[in-house]
């Protein structure tokens, strides 16, 4: 197949028909066969969209020893035997659980399907005795130990996390589905259970206690997703196509696309990720745009938040310990943080060992999800009816393109003039978190709380000209802001970077509840 007609498998989640299409593969093949050949019973968890389902179905196509389907592979030099084996594979990536019959129902589909295949009759008994049988049917019909592939089994408690009730009967099912799992251990090859969210000793985890969580280790922390060495050596052609047709140098298509979508770190081994969808969509459609985040948003995640107080310069650069990281079984979840990172909003920045276990400073990956989820927050804590919300997008690019910023000042008088009287901002933070926000929301370089030598700037905004260095003040002078900023030397601790450094002192009047003067050098 030429360069030029590329085929790119957004949307296909099948690895047969992916390769018979003659679509682009991220050869993973290597990896999968170190899996299979040194842990038998895993789960991994990772974000929507990130390649689990296309993972399980190339494990589905290697056990069903289609070898035809993985020529030119790695996997290929490494397999001797192609051993075949039956595979019994669940899927509840696209099931909508809102009631326990509808789960009941998927549940009792899948059954059915493989116990036609195997000749049983069953349908009167609970789904564990049914489980039970039907892995013995498929030793004893195939004599080949089985392989169970289970696609997103967190799917019916994500869908109901505000639904305790409903969690409770969709762990009791979950429990009697894959129950008899550990006790059919002599006739098991392997097992995969993927997911978004570990809910922590949830029935399935607490029954198979010998599943090996690998969603956090070094080894497979590019089991999905695109990483850096990957994309520069089988996609460098993608690459190099994308920038032909946009007038752009390999090294600068390289460098947006790496800025958009790279950034994600699934263990303290840092290998960089890119998020899949995201690229191959982009590649597909020749632009780059927010394909991933677009696709949902955040709602409960930020409802959350906001709950608790706590707005973007709190999660950006958040501490969590590795214990955090499992939801609690009832799937109540108090601290956002970990199902934001598990979900993809967020990503390790840095892991080091703590006293007894890792340490995780966490962030977000790229420009794609930092703007994204900032457009998405800035709706719900700015007012429904902002007339002037495209007025002040227009002003912070005439901002960004000529240092006007005394029109952005007044664009941003405009906006806060619109928010009710009954909106909580009785306070110098508020104010802070909606221009970090908005700022983010535009794809500003700014940063909140910056540390210096003799203090923490409030936001330090660096444009293309010029750096400016913001102190917000609530019922104080405008001179107590600028003198703080001189003090402390804010300016200096800046001045290495080469364009100008403009110190901006902002203050807000709780009488006025908006900008009642500000200056700046």
């Amino acid at each position: 197949m030429s360069a030029a007609r590329r085929r790119y498998p957004v949307g296909i989640q099948d690895f047969g028909k992916l390769r018979e299409g003659g679509f682009v593969y991220v050869d993973k093949t290597a990896l999968m066969y170190q899996l299979v050949s040194e842990v038998q019973y895993c789960f991994i968890n990772r974000p929507r969209r990130f390649g689990k389902s296309l993972l399980l179905s190339t494990l589905a196509a290697y056990f069903e020893g289609r070898r035809g389907l993985f020529h030119g592979l790695a996997i290929e030099q490494m397999e001797r035997e192609w051993t075949k084996h039956p595979v019994l594979r669940f899927d509840f990536s696209t099931g909508k659980y809102s009631t326990e019959t509808i789960l009941a129902d998927d549940i009792n589909a899948k059954l059915l399907e493989y116990e036609h295949q195997y000749g049983l009759q069953q349908e009167h008994l609970s789904h564990n005795v049914r489980m039970r049988q039907l892995i013995r049917a498929a030793y004893s019909h195939t004599g080949q130990q089985v392989v169970i592939l289970v696609d997103e089994y967190d799917s019916a408690m994500l869908h109901n996390i505000d639904r305790p009730e409903m969690q409770a009967r969709v762990r009791e099912m979950m429990r009697n589905l894959f129950a008899p799992i550990k006790e059919a251990d002599p006739m098991l090859r392997f097992v995969l259970l993927t997911g978004i969210t570990k809910f922590s000793q949830m029935s399935v985890f607490s029954e198979l206690n010998n599943l090996t969580n690998i969603s956090m280790s070094p080894k497979y922390d590019a089991l999905c997703g695109i990483t850096e060495e990957e994309l520069t050596s089988q996609m460098r052609t993608d690459i190099e196509l994308f920038a032909g047709r946009r007038g752009m140098t390999y090294d600068q298509a390289h460098a947006e696309l790496k800025q958009m979508y790279d950034g994600y770190h699934f263990s303290e081994g840092m290998t960089e990720v890119y998020n899949p969808f995201s690229l191959l969509k982009c590649f597909l459609l020749d632009k780059m745009d927010s394909y991933w985040f677009e696709s949902a948003t955040p709602t409960f995640l930020i409802q959350l938040l906001q709950g608790r107080g706590e707005d973007l310069t709190d999660i950006d650069g958040v501490v969590r310990m590795e214990s955090a990281f499992d939801v609690p079984i009832d799937g109540k979840i108090d601290d956002p943080i970990p199902v934001l990172f598990q979900s993809g909003y967020l990503t390790v920045k840095n892991a080091r060992m703590g006293s007894s276990e890792m340490r995780y400073t966490l962030g977000f990956p790229n420009r794609e999800v930092r703007v994204g989820f900032a457009k998405a927050y800035l709706a719900h804590i700015a007012p429904e009816k902002t007339n002037g919300r495209s007025a002040i997008e227009d002003a912070y690019e005439t901002f960004r393109d000529t240092d006007d910023f005394p029109s952005f000042v007044e664009a941003l008088k405009s906006f806060f003039s619109a928010y009710p009287y009954n909106i909580n901002n009785h306070n110098e933070r508020h104010y802070q978190s909606v221009l970090y926000t908005l700022l983010v929301a535009f794809g500003a370089d700014v940063s909140a709380e910056k540390v210096t030598a003799m203090g923490r700037i409030d936001v330090v905004l660096r444009m293309p000209n010029s750096i400016y260095v913001m102190e917000l003040k609530y019922n104080r002078p405008v001179e107590e802001a600028m003198n703080q900023m001189v003090n402390r030397r804010y300016a200096e601790a800046l001045a290495l970077d080469g364009r100008p450094v403009h110190r901006v002192a902002l203050c807000f009047s709780s009488e006025e509840r908006n900008i009642t003067d500000w200056t700046t050098d």
